[in-house]
């Protein structure tokens, strides 16, 4: 079996998140920068991490023709390639009768209502009686959403992508070990939400282009074709990235956190049980965690940077694409 250590693992990722060196500016790269999703839940913060990857980002690069908003794994928003929603809707959608049947007929009704209209998602929630679970008619791939973080987000439906659910879920899979591998079925199904069986199923299928490896952390599968890529030496990390709440390069949970962060108290600081904080990426290591209120950012560090380190992420901080801020950002370091 393949061992792969921890360094290994965490150069394959940031290659593979394009974290080491930003993407030329266009449309190619948004779309590999969104290419296992971005998290938009805390608002913005898929712009902050498409700035962290494509080079030339603007406060309205998240709004690009070829990204669209859904609510996608674990119903959670997010910024995905327009020409991929397929992946993280309908990938999701649940095997079970009951259960797809329920998004169905959601999606049915939703349709129905809003009638080629767009409107406010809670005004569809209570002309249709059904709360919060609108969300369940995502999973069809028919409901496309916006929000803006400052109000509920607009609702509208579109057709149907042509593609079977099983052939979704299996790249949705292939993306998820693209971006966080090595990984298992149960982390997949924890990642994308959707159920141990569903997941377990999908590996399966993968068959043959699975390789299994031994980690730090357990024994888990990568893409045999990704396996060249984790044996590469580690090249040259970017001096420093300001990742926002729920970054992919952070999205983990169980275990697999403990490889990325080593020590419990300071996993305890990035992974609250609340909103998490940003992440502060230093020559490929995550060395402290960092919040923003309007121009003032602050950092609490881990450890000591060097003079160099603290220029980088100043730069960084002053680089943030981010909308209605008039002036430079301010800088406030803790310890």
């Amino acid at each position: 079996m393949l061992e792969l250590t921890r360094d290994q693992i965490l150069a394959f990722r940031r290659r593979a998140g394009a974290l080491d060196e930003r993407l030329p500016r266009g449309a190619r790269s948004l779309r590999l920068a969104a290419w296992a999703g971005l998290t938009d839940s805390v608002p913005r913060a898929a712009l902050l991490s498409i700035h962290a990857r494509v080079e030339g980002t603007q406060p309205g690069s998240w709004e690009d023709a070829s990204l669209v908003q859904v609510w996608g794994p674990r119903y959670s928003v997010y910024v995905v390639p327009a020409r991929d929603r397929a992946v993280f809707t309908l990938g999701r959608l649940p095997d079970g009768a009951r259960r797809r049947a329920r998004a169905e007929d959601l999606a049915a009704r939703v349709n129905a209502f809003l009638a080629g209209r767009r409107l406010k998602d809670n005004d569809t929630q209570k002309a249709l009686g059904i709360g919060n679970a609108i969300k369940y008619a995502a999973a069809t791939g028919t409901l496309l959403i916006r929000w803006d973080g400052a109000r509920t987000p607009d609702v509208w439906t579109v057709p149907r992508p042509e593609i079977e659910p099983h052939e979704a879920r299996r790249e949705l899979a292939h993306r998820y070990l693209q971006v966080f591998g090595p990984g298992t079925p149960n982390t997949f199904a924890t990642w994308a939400g959707i159920g141990a069986a569903e997941a377990g199923g999908t590996f399966e299928t993968l068959g043959r282009s699975l390789t299994a490896v031994r980690t730090p952390i357990g024994d888990a599968w990568i893409l045999t074709r990704d396996e060249a890529g984790f044996r590469e030496p580690p090249g040259t990390s970017a001096a420093a990235r300001l990742l926002p709440s729920g970054d992919p390069y952070y999205l983990h949970w169980g275990a697999a956190r403990e490889l990325l962060v080593p020590d419990a108290a300071q996993r305890a600081e990035l992974w609250t049980s609340r909103v998490w904080p940003g992440a502060v990426l230093v020559g490929g290591e995550i060395v402290g965690t960092w919040r923003r209120a309007r121009a003032d950012l602050s950092v609490q560090l881990w450890r000591r940077l060097t003079r160099g380190e603290r220029e980088a992420v100043e730069a960084e901080a002053h680089s943030l694409p981010l909308p209605g801020i008039e002036g430079e950002i301010a800088v406030r370091w803790g310890s």
